[in-house]
């Protein structure tokens, strides 16, 4: 089994059940769900491109997945999982966009936050001793030769290169497009999300996700909120 601390809207927020729609599968539940009907595009086609982000659910990367150190229990991490979130003050992304990373798209800031990169570092130390360190056949998976060095660096401590000063906030929704389907698929994205993104996005909980065994789909376990109980109660 695989742990990993990702961000993701509670289970009702309308960008939630729009991801659940286009991804086809609800992260919670772990259910498929009706494809959307998106103009330009077939069904079968987004089935395709998003067969690689529907495993992993609708998220954005804080803490890679990971396999618990020896000596390291589920237990043990939902309970510092719990407390650490409560130490911390939940924000809000202004907005998001449909954006491109590499040949993938996904939903992004529309401008940086100090907050999600604050987050993200946070979360990625806090966690690191409960992370088992990586194998050599694991480190080769992830293809070191065509890192740079900060993140090839960031492999070998951290377990994953895309963490500190090279860390991203992005929530992907397709796999690798290229040439005329990158546009189509571009456009209809943005005519599909749009209506949920056009307001502010609430970080208010840190939700771990699990993978049962090797390559099956990940799912929420739980979500933790951020912020101290009392101070909940009161907002």
């Amino acid at each position: 089994m695989r742990y990993a601390i990702f961000f993701t809207p509670r289970a009702h927020d309308p960008l939630s059940i729009a991801a659940a729609s286009w991804l086809g599968r609800n992260v919670f539940s772990g259910e498929a769900t009706d494809p959307p009907a998106v103009p330009g595009l077939c069904m079968h086609e987004i089935a395709f491109h998003t067969a690689l982000p529907r495993r992993y659910g609708f998220h954005a990367t804080l803490k890679a997945p990971f396999t618990l150190a020896e000596g390291v229990t589920e237990a043990m991490l939902l309970k510092q999982l719990m407390r650490f979130a409560g130490t911390l003050s939940p924000f809000d992304i202004p907005r998001l966009e449909i954006g491109r990373l590499g040949e993938f798209y996904g939903l992004a800031p529309s401008v940086p936050s100090e907050s999600l990169t604050y987050l993200a570092a946070a979360v990625v130390q806090e966690f690191d001793s409960f992370r088992a360190p990586l194998s050599e056949a694991e480190i080769e998976r992830r293809d070191p030769g065509g890192l740079t060095a900060a993140q090839f660096a960031n492999l070998y401590r951290w377990g994953h290169p895309y963490v500190m000063d090279e860390f991203r906030f992005y929530m992907p929704l397709t796999g690798p497009l290229a040439g005329r389907d990158a546009l189509r698929f571009e456009q209809s994205l943005r005519a599909f999300f749009d209506p949920v993104i056009d307001g502010p996005v609430e970080v208010a909980n840190l939700a771990l996700f699990v993978e049962e065994e090797r390559g099956s789909p990940f799912r929420v376990h739980s979500l933790h909120p951020m912020g101290r109980v009392s101070a909940r109660k009161i907002a």
